[in-house]
């Protein structure tokens, strides 16, 4: 092989580094030319349609348009999941379903009589409860173990909160009426949650220590009611609390025994109910259920009360309990399709879905099973609860009560994140020593402040290649990480350069690179020829940010160094080059990736256009 001559291999080389100024520039091109992000209102449409319809904004494609039946299709099962597992239901699932739904309703049926209990309502409309949601859910809903129903942390916050409006002893008609017309709000609210994609709220409280409230002031209640004590009470609902305790810890020791802690309410009820009416224990001071209505919910639109004096109230008690039930399961609207069929504001129950998820269910038929259950009972035994004792059902309550306050989850919070602790102990005091809406406000506020404070002192890392790598990281997190001599790379690690960071991120740039400047000076190592900025994570950028950008682009060509930008977002380079922050830098200094901007940096070779 003969040697190359030295002509021919200098045009070699400059063919070659000619090659990668293209590649160079093109690249920029890439970044520069993106396409213009979509205005904001398209966005929330987009959003809006994507929540309704998954597919609808294929729906108008002119590709797709002899497609069109498919995606309705495809939309429908969208809202209605059942339209997906339906198809291939078969008999075999039926009896796991059959089962789950017996041992649901079996535990649904003396909860849902003491929660509407808890929740100062008849015994019935806790039934009414979980005869429609269950049925709704099982139609819309995704998860095929949750169980739908009223709940205590629910029916404790409705007691505590609008009793203060109306009291439900005194007039219980308007008592009704106002739940009703909160249970209405709520769902209007919570299908608004799910429209606009707002579910996130949900992460800015703990819905474990609204309950504390409402303990607080029935104990405090029964307290100074001491003339109403009666002993065979106390003794019946002891009795059988110490039973339901029992048979939880059998429940939880040995996992085949599943359907004893959920049957265990059931057999309460029955036992007491026995015992009071062969005792005639009613006569002795043991109170009892009384009259339970039988039937199917009634429509309660018409009691609704959306003129009175109280809409407003009944409109912010809604919220925090959308909210709330929110917490414990998210599902658009079902609050909204039960405040017209008698129900109040129900949710998944966390005892009755792992009681679901225990006893095998398959499907949400299982939901199904239970509400046709329930129903039944609320047609052809509700006399029979004519004698089952209020204690009972107390005890029912409190048997539940422990698990809504998770001591290991406090301290897995504070293990994790202590500012999520801090909100979490915030909310606990505001309840415990004010109101759940204080409890509410102080959880929010301090989540928002820790969100805001993120915000307006985000992570700013100088960046260092790693040995054997072509990856540029944090050399806070990666000592081994090298510095590149001459050239500053630094990472914004925000999704916004706006007004509430932009002097923050300018003023701490500015600092490293005095600090370099001066570092340069003392060691004679030459001087800074370049910044660089890692925008990759940031999102967007407001005139603020963009004013920032400025003032550290004269800056740094006062100090004789340029500013390079790489991977800019399409909503970031839009707005730079509408602001002509683009042309300021030259667009030569726009790159792809932090280890081509390097490398341009130290070579000076950066093809300005």
């Amino acid at each position: 092989m003969g040697s190359v001559p030295a002509e021919t291999f200098s045009m070699e080389v400059q063919r070659h580094l000619d090659i990668e100024d293209t590649s160079q520039t093109e690249k920029a091109q890439w970044i520069l030319n993106a396409p213009s992000p979509p205005p904001i209102w398209k966005e929330i449409i987009l959003s809006v349609k994507e929540t309704i319809l998954p597919h609808g904004n294929m729906l108008f494609s002119a590709s797709q348009k002899q497609n069109r039946s498919r995606h309705v299709f495809s939309c429908l099962h969208g809202i209605f999941p059942i339209l997906s597992w339906g198809r291939n239901y078969r008999a075999s699932k039926f009896k796991s379903d059959l089962l789950a739904g017996l041992t649901l309703a079996s535990l649904s049926i003396p909860q849902s009589i003491g929660y509407a209990n808890l929740a100062k309502l008849e015994p019935q409309y806790g039934l009414y409860t979980s005869v429609v949601p269950p049925l709704i859910y099982s139609v819309m809903g995704s998860s095929r173990e949750i169980a739908i129903g009223p709940v205590a942390v629910v029916s404790l916050l409705l007691a505590s909160m609008i009793q203060k409006v109306e009291d439900p002893v005194a007039d219980p008609i308007a008592y009704r009426k106002l739940v009703l017309t909160v249970t209405f709000f709520a769902g209007i609210f919570q299908a608004g949650f799910g429209l606009l994609r707002l579910g996130f709220l949900v992460d800015f409280l703990s819905h474990c220590c609204f309950i504390l409230e409402a303990v607080s002031k029935s104990i405090h209640h029964q307290i100074t009611n001491r003339e109403k004590w009666y002993p065979l009470n106390f003794v019946l609902g002891c009795s059988f609390l110490i039973f339901l305790l029992t048979t939880r810890f059998i429940g939880r020791r040995n996992k085949k025994l599943f359907w004893l802690p959920a049957i265990a309410p059931l057999i309460s009820v029955i036992l007491s109910t026995l015992i009071v009416y062969f005792t005639k224990a009613d006569k002795h001071g043991v109170n009892i259920v009384k009259h339970v209505k039988r039937g199917l919910n009634p429509s309660s639109a018409h009691q609704l009360e959306l003129h009175g004096p109280h809409v407003g109230q009944a409109a912010k008690i809604g919220l925090i309990s959308a909210v709330v039930a929110l917490t414990e399961a998210i599902a658009v609207g079902r609050s909204f399709a039960r405040s017209l069929t008698s129900c109040y504001v129900a949710t998944g129950s966390f005892s009755r879905t792992a009681v679901n998820f225990s006893a095998g269910c398959e499907t949400a038929v299982s939901n199904i099973v239970m509400a046709i259950t329930v129903f039944l009972c609320l047609e052809l035994f509700t006399r029979l609860l004519y004698f089952t004792p209020i204690a009972i059902l107390a005890s029912i309550i409190l048997s539940a009560l422990p698990g809504l306050i998770d001591i290991n989850e406090a301290y897995y919070i504070w293990k994790v994140d202590k500012l999520d602790f801090i909100a979490c102990i915030g909310a606990f005091l505001g309840v415990l020593f004010a109101s759940v809406e204080i409890g509410l406000l102080v959880a929010v506020t301090i989540s928002f402040a820790k969100v805001l404070l993120q915000s307006i002192r985000p992570s700013i890392e100088v960046l260092g290649k790693l040995p054997r790598t072509d990856a540029f990281c944090e050399i806070s997190q990666y000592p081994m990480a090298i510095r590149t001599p001459g050239t500053l790379v630094i990472r914004i690690s925000s999704g916004s350069l706006c007004f509430a960071n932009a002097n923050f991120i300018r003023e701490r740039i500015m600092k490293w690179v005095t600090e370099e400047e001066a570092d340069f000076r003392e060691t004679a190592k030459g001087k800074m020829q370049a910044v660089i900025l890692d925008m990759t994570n940031v999102m967007n950028v407001d005139t603020s940010g963009v004013l920032a950008l400025e003032e550290l682009h004269k800056k740094m060509v006062s100090h004789g160094m340029e500013l390079a930008m790489v991977n800019p977002r399409w909503q970031v380079i839009h707005k730079l080059k509408l602001a002509e922050f683009v042309d300021k830098i030259g667009r030569g200094w726009v790159f792809l990736t932090v280890g081509e901007a390097v490398e341009a940096c130290l070579s000076s070779k950066v093809s300005i256009p």
